[in-house]
C-alpha cells in the first residue's frame, strides 16, 4: 500500500508509520504545546500521551479564542481605537483559524500513533 497523509496532516511530519516519523511527530507535537512540556522526558518516551494532551491543549485554546473574540468589542472597545480593535479582530480571527488546523493536524498524528493507517481516498 502507498504511503499517504491524509489533508491537514502537519507539514514537516513524514508520512505516518515511515522511518523516523514518530520522532519528528513529538517535536511537532511539543511545538503545539507551552513551552515547560519539553521538561518532561516521558511525553517524549509516550507520544501517544503527549499527543493525547496536545489535542487537549490546542483545543483549548481555540475555546479561548472562541471567548476572546465574543468579548474583544464590549472589552477592549473603550479601551483601544476603533481601527486597533479591528486589527486586534482580524488577528484573533487569524490565529483561530491556525489553531483550527493544528488541532486537525494533533488529532490525526494522535490517530496514528494509536495505530491508525491512512489509506488513499479513491
Amino acid at each position: 500500500m502507498p504511503v499517504t497523509t491524509p489533508a491537514g496532516w502537519p507539514t514537516g511530519v513524514p508520512p505516518a508509520h515511515t522511518p523516523g516519523w514518530e520522532d519528528r511527530a513529538v517535536l511537532w507535537l511539543l511545538d503545539q504545546c507551552p513551552p515547560d512540556y519539553r521538561s518532561y522526558a516521558g511525553w517524549r518516551r509516550h507520544p501517544v500521551a503527549l499527543a493525547w494532551l496536545a489535542v487537549r491543549h490546542v483545543d483549548g485554546q481555540a475555546a479561548a479564542l472562541r471567548q476572546a473574540w465574543r468579548e474583544a468589542r464590549v472589552a477592549l472597545g473603550p479601551h483601544v481605537p476603533p481601527e486597533a480593535l479591528g486589527e486586534i479582530l482580524h488577528e484573533v480571527e487569524a490565529e483561530g483559524l491556525r489553531l483550527v488546523g493544528a488541532a486537525r493536524a494533533a488529532r490525526l498524528v494522535s490517530e496514528a500513533l494509536e495505530g491508525k493507517v491512512f489509506a488513499p481516498r479513491l
